[in-house]
């Protein structure tokens, strides 16, 4: 049974869109731009990212979700931020996600995984990655969101938009007649 880690892996699939969607929005030199003083560009937060998702789910049941080989402070280095050596980084992470959630199962939620040491349950694990990864989205959106500006072409519902929007969903959810 797979109820509960497919509901999981499609959350991180969402958020991969979302942030795929902004990031295409914005231009190479974009990927680069501070918009305050202790915030981080675009592209270090995709590297950052991506260096997380590859580190913590590289042999994900079997060794401690701190790699030896992760750089992180490397990845808040703001040189090396082209959109290809990003994207590079931020697709491998993903896709070490990807491969590692594919084969779990729900029952694999109990078992016991470590980050930094510390051991805790997989679901654990997963919640913790699914929360710091979308914070990290969030960060992305509202960045490329602000360089943007009224070129920005919105990832949600638009502004003023919300009742044509829910009517359409109720339109095509047309309600079941119960069973006599």
């Amino acid at each position: 049974m797979r109820d509960l880690t497919a509901s999981i892996e499609s959350e991180f699939r969402r958020y991969k869109i979302m942030a795929d969607t902004a990031i295409g929005q914005v231009n190479d030199a974009d990927l680069a731009v501070v918009i305050g003083a202790e915030s981080n560009p675009i592209g270090v937060i995709v590297k950052h990212v991506g260096g997380n998702l590859a580190s913590r789910f590289s042999d994900f049941l079997t060794s401690d979700g701190e790699k030896p080989w992760r750089q992180r402070d490397e990845e808040f280095e703001r040189a090396g931020t082209s959109r290809a050596t990003v994207l590079d980084v931020w697709e491998r992470g993903w896709r070490v996600l990807f491969e590692a959630l594919a084969p779990l199962s729900d029952a694999d939620l109990t078992r016991t995984v470590t980050i930094r040491a510390e051991p805790m349950p997989v679901y654990v694990a997963l919640h913790r990655s699914l929360g710091h990864t979308a914070s990290h989205v969030g960060q992305i959106v509202y960045v490329a969101k602000a360089l943007r500006g009224a070129d920005w072409t919105t990832l949600s519902i638009p502004r003023g938009k919300s009742a044509e929007f829910n009517r359409a969903m109720m339109a095509d959810r047309r309600p079941v007649a119960p069973e006599s």
